[in-house]
């Protein structure tokens, strides 16, 4: 039997982790720029680390044995479609088979990373305070759906110094928008409870100027380097998208109505149309349903979050759905853009392919299936259940229409 799990796994297994995604990352990367050294040796070690993590998480902390275990075996899978690149010639099915898998391997043990630091606070300190402005776990997700909309615009594999280029660029934007997202709600955090208060800015360890001036370095930085070495329209994108972000979202619509996540959800659906316009220098119809996605899926996202903190928002005087129109409407509406979520979602496989289009109705029939469960018991354990899953549902939506193009 395995032993309790603590309150947050310890810094070996987390370190395990860590160099289990790192190793990963060189090999999805060495096999996207086309470099031969090093790659089967970063396999070799990534393996192992992983193969240690998931023994870690079954031992002590079980709440990581799914995701590290998936890990494990999508690696497993990488280096048997390995062998097979090889057999086949360097065919383009069989590459995008292995990039597919360690990908999604890299994706497994990055889950797996982010959910060993939940529950825990780790020391507070000028580094630490920087990284929290930028919301790094609300990045990942964000630049996730920033490089499928890329791998789509390419029709496969895209150009490995554009892709290092548009995401790092992606990730400057992101970050500076949350910056500037922190000073902004200072005010909303201090009452929204002990996790919110305790950030930087409305803790005030860190005074809002400086972290304003992050914020705006980091913008500047994104645009002039995503214009430079993508191309104008990308950068574009980026900055309109942060200015949504901050300046309608945050500054207006968060403060002043109850449908400010349906409206400001599109701030959140730019990042794929960032990717496509890196690939094709242009928007053209599978980016806009790839946008639309995103926007679709972000309402009962947000609102399967309102109805588990319901009270902090009421505290700080947010207007979410829960609070001034209840949980039995919340329930309904969040049902509604399910279904809607998860009808476009198949409807647009037409355009994106078969796996994606299959990808689209399991994942989508469970998605559903939660929110019902939702709609007829209204309870924060259903609407924790809901809320996790989307993110996991979105997030191999569109590692499901990167892969596609590869498979051709």
């Amino acid at each position: 039997m395995p032993s309790e799990p603590s309150a947050a796994p310890g810094p070996l297994l987390r370190l395990t982790i860590a160099g289990g995604a790192a190793a990963t990352a060189v090999v999805v990367t060495s096999a996207a720029l086309e470099f031969g050294r090093g790659h089967w040796e970063a396999a070799l070690v990534a393996l192992p680390l992983l193969v240690a993590a998931a023994v870690g998480a079954k031992v002590a902390y079980p709440r990581l044995l799914a995701s590290t275990s998936t890990a494990v075996g999508l690696m497993l899978a990488a280096i048997a479609t390995g062998g097979i690149v090889g057999w086949a010639g360097d065919a383009r099915w069989a590459v995008g088979l292995h990039v597919a898998a360690a990908a999604s391997s890299l994706a497994a043990s990055l889950v797996a990373l982010v959910v060993s630091f939940r529950g825990e606070r780790l020391p507070v300190g000028p580094l630490r305070d920087y990284l929290t402005l930028t919301k790094p776990r609300i990045m990942t997700l964000l630049l996730l759906t920033g490089a499928a909309g890329m791998f789509v615009g390419a029709g496969g594999l895209p150009d490995g110094w554009d892709f290092l280029a548009m995401t790092t660029g992606l990730a400057l934007a992101c970050g500076g928008a949350s910056a500037l997202n922190h000073v902004m709600d200072a005010d909303i955090d201090r009452l929204m409870g002990e996790r919110t208060a305790a950030r930087p800015v409305a803790s005030g360890r860190m005074p809002a100027p400086r972290a304003l001036e992050f914020g705006l370095t980091l913008t500047a930085l994104s645009f002039v380097l995503l214009a430079s070495t993508v191309n104008v329209l990308t950068a574009l994108l980026a900055l309109a998208g942060g200015l949504f972000y901050v300046v309608v979202y945050t500054g207006y619509l968060k403060r002043s109505t109850d449908l400010n996540i349906v409206i400001g959800g599109a701030a959140g659906a730019v990042p794929p149309l960032v990717g496509f316009a890196a690939a094709t220098g242009s928007l053209t119809l599978p980016a806009l349903w790839l946008f639309l996605i995103v926007f679709l899926w972000t309402p009962p996202h947000f609102w399967a979050l309102a109805l588990m903190i319901k009270e902090h928002y009421q505290a700080a005087g947010v207007p979410m759905l829960p609070g001034t129109r209840g949980d039995r409407e919340t329930t309904r509406q969040i049902l509604l853009y399910s279904v809607l979520l998860v009808a476009f979602t198949v409807a647009v496989g037409w355009w994106l392919g078969p796996l994606y289009t299959g990808a689209a109705a399991l994942l989508g029939a469970y998605f559903l299936l939660l929110a019902w469960r939702l709609r007829l018991d209204a309870s924060r354990r259903r609407a924790v259940v809901l809320f996790h899953y989307s993110l996991g549902y979105l997030a191999l939506l569109f590692v499901a229409a990167a892969i596609d193009p590869l498979l051709v």
